[in-house]
């Protein structure tokens, strides 16, 4: 748990604005950086819900987040429940709540969870253990059409159907190297991105799916505005277009009084806004901040307010 550096920590607790005796929901626990952040502040007397649907990050956390009082509340679950899981635990309304979205770098650093290309490990991606989908099923059992529309859709990638053809060519692959080897063997050398490595988006196509990150985060932000109370505030750190896409999205929609189409005389919907855009546009990492945490560069944070 040493040396991990949350992203974008410092506007996360600027714009949270916890307090001392605040409850505060950290939904994406991870290697405890900003939990820790967030428990300091509220002390003393605030209460944490840390929650994480890795096994490896809960029993990580309850050393990290122990030596307060009162101690921090550390759950195995997926933050799509998090109403469920908050009001069991004593948290129905909270003042604060947190997503950090994506892979932790705990999970991309270990070859064996399978998440990263960088490493020799098994195509898994499995934020769950228990979760019966691995990566390999996905990559060795979709049909072909249906495996590029995945990495299509989920990755944004342009080459998706070249690279599904390829990967169904090489069936079956079983470790992270042969899936990068497949995408690089696929995507033509003059196209590979300057920034980023051409098997990037595949992985994250694949990633998302088998954790159904999207559908999580839909269910996840929904159940943070059910137990936020008046004037507390809900953030989300994504990395990617199609997390933030999710979360502006949400959040234009619950700051208006109409959801009704804009075709529509008369509204119908009798919606009423709930949440009040803190953040404008999102927050990003300042150069001096990439310099130390390159990691974070892609990093994106959005605040709303309930009212």
């Amino acid at each position: 748990m040493t040396g991990h550096i949350p992203a974008l920590s410092k506007p996360v607790i600027a714009l949270l604005q916890p307090r001392p005796g605040g409850i505060v929901v950290d939904a994406t626990l991870g290697a405890g950086g900003h939990a820790r952040l967030l428990l300091e502040a509220i002390q003393p007397g605030g209460r944490l819900l840390a929650i994480d649907r890795d096994p490896a990050a809960v029993a990580g956390g309850r050393i990290q987040l122990s030596g307060f009082e009162p101690p921090a509340t550390v759950v195995r679950g997926d933050f799509g429940d998090l109403d469920h899981i908050a009001r069991s635990h004593g948290f129905a309304q909270v003042d604060a709540v947190l997503f950090d979205l994506g892979v932790s770098s705990m999970q991309l650093d270990d070859p064996a969870r399978g998440f990263s290309f960088r490493g020799e490990g098994p195509l898994d991606m499995r934020m769950d253990p228990d979760n019966p989908v691995t990566a390999a099923q996905l990559a060795n059992q979709l049909p072909e059409r249906e495996l590029a529309g995945l990495i299509r859709r989920l990755g944004e990638e342009r080459w998706a159907a070249r690279i599904a053809g390829f990967i169904v060519k090489r069936r079956p692959l079983r470790t992270t190297r042969d899936l990068a080897a497949a995408v690089e063997a696929a995507v033509p050398r003059a196209a590979w991105p300057r920034d980023i490595h051409p098997a990037t988006r595949t992985f994250q196509a694949l990633r998302m799916s088998v954790n159904d990150e999207l559908g999580s985060l839909g269910n996840g932000l929904k159940s943070a505005l059910s137990i936020l109370t008046p004037g507390g505030r809900m953030a989300a750190i994504s990395f990617h277009s199609l997390e933030d896409r999710t979360v502006k999205t949400f959040f234009i929609a619950e700051s208006k009084d109409c959801v009704c189409p804009p075709q529509q005389p008369v509204c119908t919907c009798a919606h009423r806004a709930s949440l009040r855009i803190v953040t404008r546009r999102p927050v990003l990492p300042d150069e001096e901040e990439i310099r130390a945490n390159p990691r974070a560069r892609s990093a994106r944070l959005r605040v709303a307010e309930r009212i």
